[in-house]
């Protein structure tokens, strides 16, 4: 099993709900913002995908929700990746709070690339991701 690419994030205090935990909602951006650092670890420029009018997108998100974090707590943000058809592939994505090594929660992002005609496509750059698995 390869070893999963890794971030350490901080929970700010905007990210709160009303009882001071960290909204559901918010975990989208941190699973967002480790895929796209996994992704320019890997060279792969998601940025420079769209203006080469290849567009990554999103076509289903499981997550569940194992524990809570609260402000101040950090944590790693683990992402994986793997083929789960011709044009879709998954990021298995895991949030853990540091201080105690506890799984907080694990996520299954599907999604595919878009070419300029808006037809599934998935290009070289994309396709080195799967090659390592």
């Amino acid at each position: 099993m390869k070893q999963p690419f890794r971030i350490e994030l901080q929970v700010r205090d905007y990210e709160l709900d009303m009882q001071g935990i960290v909204n559901n909602g918010v975990y989208f951006n941190y699973l967002e913002h480790a895929r796209h650092e996994y992704l320019l670890a890997k060279g792969v420029d998601f940025a420079a995908l769209t203006r080469d009018g290849i567009h990554l997108v999103v076509v289903r998100s499981e997550l569940d929700y194992k524990a809570s974090l609260k402000s101040g707590d950090r944590f790693a943000v683990e992402v994986t990746t793997e083929r789960l058809g011709k044009v879709r592939f998954g990021f298995r994505q895991r949030v853990i709070r540091l201080d105690d090594g506890k799984t907080v929660l694990e996520g299954l992002v599907i999604g595919t690339a878009l070419n300029e005609r808006g037809r599934p496509y998935i290009a070289p750059s994309i396709e080195c991701l799967f090659d390592e698995a």
